[in-house]
């Protein structure tokens, strides 16, 4: 057999064609009128053998850069980072790869702990009260805080800095026009959000202020500055966080944030081309009630023994639609887990120990790239990405770096016109200083 992952054959199908009561497949189709049926040939290749077709998708694969050959300097929300390897042995397991909603806490402790675990450490990185048990991506689930400000506040306008990451703007947006909210787009000053612009921009019908931490340029908001204004009025403070950095950074929750969330990626999650990856959602205790997704609590039985439950679940499967916080909100268990695994095996120190080495790396790579002649268009406080001027196209360094065996920085024109030739570097705990070194002399060497 050719295919050895679709096992039906000849006589199974004649099974099932006798169990439906039909004499052919077509005659699953005769409600279809003849008129409206296709009767070419599909433009797509012919199938190939099992052999040949192993072949062909290995090598289309083996032409991507990827980061286990290529010292990668791209960032912009998906870094390269260190993952115990630990990580894929415990996910590898049947019993927590198979897993989807833990509904029978009875046959569920390991998973519904391990959600309590991620949910636990979440609270901890953030500073917040209470975390749900993961969302789809960081995207999802700043648009998802957003709806649930808007349905707390009753109110039908959402500010959000442009120093937020751009595809996560346009979730938002997206989420927001269902809704019938607007969404007004805070512009930015020295690539931190404009505080001026901020004020001016507040008024009685804002739900939420969101900015990012640190935000889409690698530059760190001044949360305490922005806190007051985005309470004006009863409206609410919703921070996206990279959960590494704050490793080293003062939490939002420590801040004034009512809501705080992200995607886990860093710890433990490959960048796999963009994912799959994992959102967390934290929040303060008055919003328990409204978190979307699930919530696992900690409890024990009639015997005394620790055990743990599905406790909150403010989604339309568990009470009335209307009443729903989010209606297509689910969450990443394998991908949480991963990244509890990750947390865990760094321990405190460990988690602390990587966020101070991608701070030092990136100003290493700042310094030495400012003593090549480039130029920094922001300075200030950073964690591990800024932004470099080139005197070239950002696509065609990158070209010449890719020869190198060198993956660039992000393309900033792509999502802000006005910085054409500006490029986005990322510089992790991965990077050796001779990677650094090698990057810095081709980028030295391109301004030239």
């Amino acid at each position: 057999m050719k295919h050895r992952y679709l096992p039906m054959t000849e006589q199974d199908q004649q099974e099932m064609l006798k169990a439906t009561g039909v004499a052919q497949v077509e005659d699953l189709f005769s409600d279809i009128p003849e008129s409206v049926r296709f009767k070419g040939e599909y433009q797509i290749k012919k199938a190939k053998s099992e052999t040949e077709l192993v072949k062909e998708l290995s090598a289309t694969a083996a032409r991507n850069a990827n980061t286990r050959e290529y010292a990668s300097f791209l960032g912009g929300g998906v870094y390269d980072h260190y993952m115990p390897i630990i990580v894929d042995h415990v996910i590898s397991r049947s019993e927590f790869y198979t897993a989807y909603t833990p509904y029978q806490p009875e046959i569920s402790q390991g998973e519904l702990q391990a959600i309590f675990e991620f949910q636990t450490m979440i609270c901890e990185l953030t500073g917040m009260d209470v975390a749900n048990s993961s969302m789809y991506d960081g995207g999802t689930s700043l648009a998802e805080a957003a709806m649930l400000a808007a349905g707390h506040t009753k109110k039908k306008k959402i500010l959000i800095s442009q120093a937020v990451h751009p595809e996560s703007r346009d979730v938002v947006k997206m989420y927001a026009k269902g809704q019938y909210i607007d969404v007004v787009e805070v512009p930015v000053a020295d690539g931190v959000t404009d505080l001026d612009a901020l004020k001016s921009s507040m008024d009685e019908d804002v739900a939420a202020v969101i900015v990012q931490y640190p935000n889409f340029f690698g530059r760190i908001e001044d949360l305490q500055s922005i806190e007051p204004l985005a309470h004006q009025g009863k409206s609410m403070f919703i921070v996206s966080s990279n959960p590494l950095a704050l490793g080293a950074l003062t939490p939002p929750g420590h801040l004034g944030a009512d809501i705080v969330t992200g995607d886990a990626q860093p710890f433990g999650i490959p960048a796999a081309f963009g994912g799959p990856h994992c959102g967390y959602f934290a929040v303060t205790n008055k919003l328990m009630r409204k978190v979307p997704g699930r919530l696992v609590g900690q409890t024990v039985d009639e015997d005394g023994k620790r055990g743990f439950v599905l406790t909150l679940q403010a989604r339309e499967q568990h009470i009335r639609r209307d009443k729903a916080t989010s209606n297509i909100c689910s969450n990443q268990a394998l991908n949480a887990l991963a990244a509890s695994v990750a947390m865990t095996a760094l321990g405190k120190k460990g988690v602390r120990e990587m966020a101070l080495q991608n701070i030092q790396k990136a100003h290493y790579t700042k310094k030495s790239l400012t003593e090549k002649g480039l130029e920094i268009p922001f300075a200030g406080p950073m964690f591990n990405e800024f932004v470099v001027k080139l005197a070239k196209p950002v696509s065609e360094v990158n070209a010449k770096l890719l020869e190198r065996g060198i993956i660039g920085g992000y393309d900033l024109e792509k999502s802000y016109p006005e910085l054409k030739q500006h490029m986005l570097v990322a510089v992790t705990e991965l990077r050796t200083k001779e990677e650094i070194i090698n990057f810095v002399n081709e980028l030295g060497d391109s301004h030239e």
